[in-house]
């Protein structure tokens, strides 16, 4: 899948969870829907393209993919 494709959808889960006004919990969520609707694949893809820079990430996925990676 074409990496600008996966940030979008990253940011999209990311958007929806930016409403919770507890960080941390926004935080969780992201990783948690990332962990449970994406194939393996993917989360592989959006951690190595996060180990090449993420600026096009919103922090709280950012942080989410960072805890991911960190728990694989």
């Amino acid at each position: 899948m074409d990496n600008n494709n996966l940030v979008k959808m990253a940011n999209n889960i990311g958007q929806f969870f930016k409403s919770e006004p507890d960080h941390e919990l926004a935080i969780q969520g992201v990783q948690q829907h990332i962990r449970n609707f994406w194939e393996p694949r993917m989360r592989k893809q959006i951690i190595e393209y996060t180990q090449h820079g993420d600026q096009e990430l919103m922090d709280i996925v950012a942080e989410a993919v960072k805890r991911i990676a960190e728990q694989s």
